[in-house]
């Protein structure tokens, strides 16, 4: 049986838009040790940290002052005031979000996203699930990975 490029667009176009209009995140989805309800977590982030953290949203590239942010200490969920990153881990790779090589041991979590018609490996906070961002196989040594990750998702806390 022959597929037609008409067939084809429609049914990868129709698996796109119901892969990417669940009404629920998987991270809202699964059980994590620090848990909210949503009115909860709408009280306690800012619609901003909200839309990252509970919907799995991006901020705009370079908008995160904590790009700059060069003092030594950790970057924690901002969610659930996990640690999540130390800053000897922190480097700019150029991409606008802050970025880094490493997380903290037993701080996140990756999950496959399918969302924008591709596979990338989302980055969540192992402790209430809050999305951070993704991590790709582009970093520096020693582990060759890029954590990017938003900002509105840390907060930082010097040393």
């Amino acid at each position: 049986m022959r597929v037609h490029r008409r067939q084809f667009i429609g049914v990868v176009g129709t698996a796109m838009i119901v892969g990417c209009s669940s009404d629920e995140s998987a991270a809202a989805a699964q059980k994590f040790e620090f848990s909210l309800t949503d009115a909860e977590w709408r009280k306690r982030l800012t619609p901003a940290q909200y839309r990252i953290l509970r919907q799995e949203g991006t901020e705009r590239p370079y908008s995160s002052p904590l790009n700059k942010e060069k003092r030594a200490g950790v970057f924690a969920c901002a969610g659930c005031a996990l640690p999540l990153y130390s800053s000897k881990t922190k480097y700019d790779s150029g991409t606008g979000w802050p970025s880094f090589w490493q997380p903290l041991n037993n701080a996140v979590r990756t999950k496959s996203d399918f969302s924008l018609g591709m596979v990338r490996t989302e980055v969540i906070c192992r402790r209430c699930g809050g999305h951070l961002g993704h991590v790709f196989d582009d970093g520096p040594p020693p582990t060759g990975q890029r954590h990017c990750i938003n900002g509105l998702a840390l907060n930082f806390r010097p040393a």
